[in-house]
């Protein structure tokens, strides 16, 4: 009998598409710790629903964290140079914030080679590139001790907002 895939969320494909994007880099070290999806939905939910919806959000994105989508079907569905700034800052976000181990660097060999190919599939100028780093790493100097989930979800807010 086939594995029948998850029914679609109640989010936009936009929406979806920047989660999947983000997802992928948590995923490019080969690991997602369960606290962290919990932390995701828990941010994801709040920004793309309210009240009651926000749980049955949450269990409905958790089958999509899990799935792991390369960026190649990702990366194409982006619609606006904003929202492919926006992957980059959020994929170098998540993964500069923190090591799998202390002797280990922030990005480590993994999370670097998703993160050249993302940079590669966006297609977007050095300058930009330089640019968005150098704000991401602000970031994440600023906000270490807000965590990985809210500098996303501010971004993301920031992004919605626009």
């Amino acid at each position: 009998m086939a594995v029948q895939p998850p029914p679609p969320p109640s989010i936009t494909p936009r929406q979806m598409n920047l989660l999947r994007i983000v997802a992928y880099m948590a995923w490019s070290d080969g690991q997602l710790a369960q606290e962290e999806v919990d932390l995701m939905l828990k941010r994801f939910s709040s920004l793309f629903a309210t009240g009651d919806s926000q749980q049955q959000l949450q269990e409905e994105l958790r089958d999509y964290l899990m799935q792991n989508i390369p960026l190649e079907e990702s990366i194409p569905k982006l619609e606006s140079e904003q929202e492919r700034e926006l992957v980059l800052k959020l994929g170098y976000e998540v993964i500069a914030c923190s090591a799998r181990t202390p002797d280990e660097p922030n990005i480590n060999e993994e999370e670097e080679v998703a993160y050249q190919k993302l940079k590669q599939l966006l297609n977007l100028s050095p300058d930009v590139v330089e640019r968005i780093e150098a704000e991401a790493n602000t970031e994440v100097n600023q906000q270490q001790q807000e965590g990985i989930v809210e500098m996303m979800t501010r971004g993301l807010q920031q992004f919605i907002q626009n």
